[in-house]
């Protein structure tokens, strides 16, 4: 409540005086403190009224008299503080717009307010009163702060203030200036921007301008009555029908025909009609920019009068200019008018001509742009852009969008006329020039929320968009991204957007909206065709987190979207660790598991993301934490005994999924688990399966848990028509990674005669050999069947059983593995050498003895030529004589290989020839072939046993005089360093072969 405080001072003593202001001044200091606007000038203000309070307060203690000096500075106290409390109270009640330009009044009464209240306190008679030192200085160091106390109007409402008085003075009254003005103010006075908001506050305001008059401050009120004409220009202050009206008004009072200017209107020096008219000294008037430039030419004389005058005044011509105005405001409607029969024309030239008129006159003045909106323009501008011309279609767009731009009622009359959406999306498949005008134009649509359905469901226009986020032309792109982000806001426009792989908006509904439009976009996400790089962005911007609560909901029906959506997306290596991380395996498996689950796709679709998952668990790199997908034996049971339960579809991917947990070299316990589970009685049933797919995950999975020689329980399973089924793969299946898996659980198998027998008699040596004659073996596709082949032949090379390597000899095999010495692998030249090794150590007994001649058939018949190694008559199919295949030259090359298996596999095949009594022989063939130094240099072979067995090679070569003379000085320094550092073996043999180069006696402690 306030208190008017008047107590008489002829009645009253000093410390009722007091007393009764220091109360006066608390109310005051209490409204002050409830004040919004121009809170922090209140506050401070209010901060020095409590001072004061505080100090009179103290002094209504003291036994004081009461003087006139006194008294007269209580009655200023008492008039300022009521003043000031009005003040408050007019900031808290009045209207926000008419207190923001009021602004400086009000800064300025509270400057007035401080210093005059500084002026009462130091009227107090402090020398005549029994006060203390510390309350006087108190007083006198208030005053002081008090009289240099400074209030400021904030920035903003400055730079307002301006903008009005601007606009007053030059009579800018566009509409996009009041939009921007009425905007700022809403901002700057705490109000809404919404339409209705603004125009409540606005007709506030207008009331304010009778409390003004009543007071009878005509100023004001005349600088009121321009604001308000001012902002009645904005959106918000009228309604469209309003502005109709006078537009309509004023359209029908100025005729049809355009008038020509007044002689006043034109420049004396310029002769053009003037834009800012000036008055000179003279009285003349010119062009501003006209006359100072002849003012900076150094001309102190009229240009009209020729008369001296004075070059710093310039008096704008208002009067003059408002009228140049008006005429041209009038010409320039009526020609707006008159240009819209002429957009109907059948002359294409005329139609360009008058939307050039017409883009022009929008261009100059933002009225006009209102004008040509109240002419009903819109209809002729839509039907226009379905004009074959490129110009006419790019012309009538500029206009649009000057139409469209900041006018929420033109939007909407764009937007909802007949086919104006079709058409300006059609636009966006042409030109980019003309690309870029129809984004500008269905920018400033989409800004318009009662538009966005009717853009959205436009034929191909989202699908455009999105193409034109990777267009190169920046511009365009960002266009593009505004438009999809505005329309985002309705569900269904997401939807198109993620089947056009848009994903921005969709991420922020998934992660944040209601739960029925999270699943929509999970189900969205589920059906997208969907780049790698999109499904690894869409992880990174935090999709998982929302399908995972998705699928730990109780509601099936709530699951089924994110399943479907993980199994879309977890194909991405990174995305399925991921997935891992966050714990989502054990309820992935627990659906699986689920035999009363109602949708078999939904268990396929689990599965799928199980595979996926395991293939992305194989893959992990060393130096990552690897995260496990099944954690103990009892979840590898589990899944395992599945696949004897599923039908073929969960089948092939829980076999792919084994399959990918099984590859990798670390992965040798998950294959032990998976022998002692007894797999192979499934596998080898499911390797007959007619489903391809099982069957071929089947057989790869079947070879991968044969790799590493532990058999277990699987040889129980493998009998001859697992074998025969296996064979009738390698020949008919059409998948080459099945083929070679096939053929690697052959080679894997154990060497035992029965199964050798079962191999024989299903022929495995006739699909073993087309396999290997098959013309695109050096295809990196054939690689590994080439490969598994060659490791299987060895079993039938084996030289213990002639029979058996004469069938592979009739079957042309010896020359196919010749040729893979040349062209092979690694693994193939060293396996073809083993081969080749194997059917050598038979030849010195099936090559045939030359038989003695008489003496006349001696002279008549041809030489006969002898094997230089067997001494006898050799052949391929019946001796298999590493010579008569020419192997010799590419096993000495395959000595230098860098891989060590080769190297060795190579030495031992040419060792062949100079077993047993073929030593002088085939060391001279070793010698013609250039062998020797090459076996000398694998003395060096980082292998001890290929060492030892060059070492026992040489010592039998340089048993030969020949060859220790020809050969013995590039032996010596490998010999020595193995005699000085090798093992005590290696040291005895070195010490051997050096003692057979003289180099080392018998005696030598290296014995």
């Amino acid at each position: 409540m306030a208190r008017d405080v008047i107590v008489h001072a002829s009645f009253a003593s000093a410390s009722e005086l007091l007393s009764h202001s220091v109360l006066a001044i608390f109310d005051t200091v209490h409204a002050a403190r409830e004040v919004l606007f121009q809170k922090e000038n209140f506050q401070k203000f209010s901060t020095y009224l409590e001072k004061t309070a505080l100090i009179l307060k103290d002094l209504s203690r003291q036994n004081l008299g009461c003087s006139d000096s006194l008294k007269n500075a209580v009655e200023i106290l008492n008039r300022e503080t009521k003043a000031a409390r009005r003040l408050a109270l007019e900031c808290t009640n009045r209207n926000k717009v008419y207190l923001l330009l009021n602004c400086r009044k009000i800064v300025k009464s509270l400057e007035e307010s401080t210093k005059e209240i500084s002026r009462a306190l130091s009227l107090l008679p402090l020398a005549t009163l029994d006060i203390s030192f510390g309350i006087a200085d108190q007083i006198s160091q208030l005053c002081k702060s008090m009289q240099g106390a400074e209030y400021r109007t904030a920035v903003a409402e400055q730079q307002i203030l301006e903008r009005v008085e601007k606009a007053i003075q030059e009579g800018n009254v566009d509409r996009s200036y009041a939009n921007n003005l009425l905007a700022s103010i809403a901002q700057a006075v705490g109000i809404s921007a919404e339409q209705a908001a603004l125009k409540t506050e606005f007709e506030e305001f207008k009331h304010e301008i009778e409390n003004v008059k009543l007071r009878k401050d005509m100023a004001e009120a005349l600088q009121m009555e321009q604001i308000i004409s001012l902002l009645e220009n904005a959106d918000a202050t009228n309604s469209h029908e309003e502005r109709e009206r006078k537009y309509l008004v004023k359209r029908n009072s100025l005729g049809s025909k355009t008038l020509g200017p007044l002689n006043s209107f034109y420049c004396p020096i310029t002769q053009d009609i003037m834009v800012d008219p000036v008055e000179i000294s003279s009285g003349r008037t010119f062009e501003r920019s006209a006359v100072e430039k002849w003012f900076s030419e150094g001309n102190n004389l009229c240009p009209l009068t020729l008369t001296s005058v004075d070059t710093s005044i310039l008096r704008p011509n208002r009067t003059l200019r408002k009228t140049i105005e008006e005429w041209r405001d009038r010409n320039n409607l009526i020609t707006i008018v008159s240009i819209k029969p002429l957009l109907q024309s059948d002359e294409e030239q005329e139609v360009l001509e008058s939307l050039g008129k017409l883009l022009d006159l929008m261009q100059e003045r933002e009225l006009h742009q209102e004008w040509v909106a109240m002419e009903d323009y819109v209809p002729v501008l839509v039907r226009l852009l379905a004009s074959k011309n490129h110009e006419i279609r790019s012309q009538t767009l500029a206009i649009l969008f000057f139409l469209a731009k900041g006018n929420e009622d033109n939007k909407e009359m764009i937007g909802k006329a007949d086919r104006a959406l079709e058409l300006i999306v059609r636009s966006l498949a042409r030109q980019i020039e003309e690309i870029k005008l129809a984004l500008q134009v269905l920018v400033e649509l989409s800004r318009n929320h009662l538009l966005l359905d009717l853009i959205g469901s436009a034929q191909g226009c989202i699908l455009l968009l999105v193409t034109t986020l990777n267009s190169d032309d920046i511009e365009a792109a960002k266009d593009a991204e505004e438009i999809l982000e505005n329309l985002s806001v309705l569900t269904q426009n997401v939807i198109q957007m993620a089947h056009a792989n848009y994903f921005k908006p969709l991420l922020r509904l998934l992660c944040s909206g209601p739960q029925d439009v999270q699943m929509i976009m999970a189900e969205t996400l589920s059906e997208a065709e969907l780049t790698d790089h999109s499904k690894l962005s869409l992880f990174k911007d935090g999709a998982l987190k929302p399908l995972l609560q998705l699928l730990s909901h109780g509601d099936l029906e709530v699951k089924k979207p994110a399943i479907k959506a993980l199994r879309n997306l977890s194909t991405v290596p990174q995305n399925a660790l991921q997935i891992m991380g966050e714990g989502a395996v054990g309820p992935l498996l627990e659906l699986l598991y689920r035999h009363n689950l109602s949708s078999a796709y939904l268990r396929e679709q689990v599965a799928a993301i199980i595979m996926h998952l395991a293939i992305a668990s194989a893959g992990q790199v060393d130096d990552t934490e690897h995260v496990q997908l099944l954690e103990t034996e009892e979840d590898i049971y589990k899944l395992f005994c599945l696949i004897s339960l599923s039908g073929p579809d969960v089948q092939k991917r829980i076999l792919r999924t084994f399959l990918a947990l099984c590859q990798p070299p670390p992965a040798t316990e998950m294959r032990a688990i998976l022998r002692q589970l007894s797999a192979g009685q499934v596998l080898v049933q499911l390797c007959e399966s007619h489903h391809h797919l099982v069957r071929a995950n089947t057989v790869k999975l079947f070879y991968c848990l044969t790799e590493d020689g532990d058999y277990g329980t699987f040889l129980e399973h493998v009998d001859q028509k697992c074998i025969e089924t296996l064979l009738i793969i390698i020949k008919t299946s059409n998948d080459l990674e099945e083929v070679a898996a096939a053929m690697g659980i052959l080679t894997n198998l154990p060497e035992e005669p029965r199964i050798t027998m079962w191999l024989l008699d299903a022929g495995a040596i006739e699909v073993i050999s087309t396999c290997l004659h098959d013309g695109s073996r050096n295809a990196t596709y054939r690689i590994k069947v080439t490969e598994n082949s060659v490791k299987a032949l060895r079993r039938f090379t084996v030289s213990s059983n002639h029979e058996w390597q004469k069938r592979v000899a009739e079957a042309g095999i010896i020359p196919v593995l010749v040729q893979l010495l040349v062209s092979g692998t690694s693994v193939t030249k060293q396996y073809s050498a083993v081969s080749l090794q194997q059917f050598s150590e038979s030849s010195l007994t099936l090559s045939s003895p030359v038989k003695k001649r008489s003496i006349l058939s001696a002279c008549f018949a041809p030489p006969i030529e002898c094997c230089p190694v067997h001494l006898g008559i050799c052949a391929v199919k019946s001796s298999f004589c590493l010579l008569q295949a020419n192997a010799v030259e590419h096993l000495v090359r395959m000595l230098g290989d860098t891989d060590p298996g080769t190297q060795e596999a190579s030495f031992d095949a040419l060792l062949t020839l100079i077993d047993g009594t073929s030593l002088q022989s085939g060391s001279e063939v070793l010698d013609a072939a250039n062998a020797i130094i090459p076996i000398i240099k694998l003395l060096s072979s980082s292998s001890e046993r290929v060492q030892e067995k060059t070492l026992t090679a040489l010592e039998r070569i340089f048993r030969l005089i020949e060859s220790k003379q020809k050969y013995g000085s590039h032996a010596k320094m490998p010999l020595i360093e193995i005699a000085q550092r090798g093992s005590e073996g290696m040291k005895s043999l070195a010490a051997k072969v050096l003692a057979q180069l003289n180099v080392l006696n018998d005696q030598s402690s290296f014995f």
